[in-house]
């Protein structure tokens, strides 16, 4: 949890967060990605100053609990001075503790954002899903809540007010945005109505452009003039740069290889011309030029 010091902004994770998607698609399948196709909306977490503290801290736990469809999950929360926002001991169940940054006795409408990343453990725990080392971990979290229709309030978490500033989460701003926009245009959904913090919408805007330009790439047939041709000459003489998205397998035929914009698995298929490609794993159908 950022209170005060500087926020990073950019893209410094986006390798590990695309990696998420796609361990997220093939560990769940496309059909239980695909039940998350709602978001959590924004009646079901609110918090106001006039509620218990810990009895609406348990109901915003419940809510959560229910949207991630874990009916026999119970989680007991509980507040304490820390270093970071939350802490959450993964045990068998199926009560759960968790312990929230005494910071949201007095900031209680970002609690459902530090609770949809506890409990996002939870549910990764339960499906033996894990990166290793604590920071990709911690990145493949914030990216399945996001994915999977509760992260919005994590980037709505994010706030800067002068020399003041927060944040939840181990995303940057930008890359919580760029996750959501990656759900949206999957699901074809809008969060942005859902933003309270200004801040939040701009990160959403870039994170968004970001995901189009994934979209973008040869040899995809939305690809830009300068990367159709670049992919043109590499194609030429059957060459793989490190700086291109795309790799090309000698054989008789050339196959060309690229990862989906939108899981991210990655996709081979003759150089051909007009091809039409399937994606085996989040079944995007997607219109290349090889």
């Amino acid at each position: 949890m950022g209170n005060g010091g500087p926020v990073e902004h950019g893209f410094p994770h986006l390798e590990t967060v695309r990696d998420a998607v796609t361990a997220l698609f093939r560990r769940l399948s496309y059909d239980t990605v695909a039940a998350f196709s709602a978001s959590v909306p924004p009646v079901d977490v609110a918090f106001c100053d006039t509620d218990d503290l810990h009895l609406g801290a348990q109901r915003v736990a419940r809510e959560l609990i229910r949207h991630y469809r874990l009916p026999d999950a119970r989680l007991i929360v509980g507040f304490r001075e820390m270093e970071h926002a939350a802490h959450i001991e993964l045990t068998a169940g199926p009560e759960y503790f968790v312990e929230l940054n005494d910071r949201f006795r007095t900031h209680r409408e970002d609690i459902g954002a530090a609770l949809a990343h506890e409990i996002m453990h939870v549910y990764l725990h339960r499906l033996d899903l894990s990166f290793p080392g604590t920071r990709a971990n911690e990145i493949l979290t914030d990216t399945a809540a996001t994915y999977l229709g509760a992260g919005w309030l994590l980037l709505d978490a994010y706030r800067e007010h002068g020399e003041a500033s927060q944040k939840l989460g181990y995303l940057t701003p930008e890359e919580f945005g760029y996750v959501l926009a990656k759900r949206a245009l999957f699901f074809d959904e809008d969060p942005r109505p859902w933003f309270t913090s200004p801040q939040a919408y701009t990160a959403y805007e870039a994170g968004l452009d970001r995901a189009r330009r994934d979209g973008r790439q040869p040899p995809l047939t939305a690809a830009g003039w300068a990367g159709r041709r670049r992919y043109t000459h590499d194609r030429r003489q059957a060459r793989t740069a490190p700086d291109t998205p795309y790799a090309f397998s000698p054989g008789d035929p050339l196959r060309v290889t690229f990862p989906c914009p939108t899981c991210h698995q990655r996709i081979r298929v003759p150089v051909r011309g007009r091809v039409r490609a399937r994606c085996g794993l989040c079944r995007t159908v997607l219109e290349c030029d090889t």
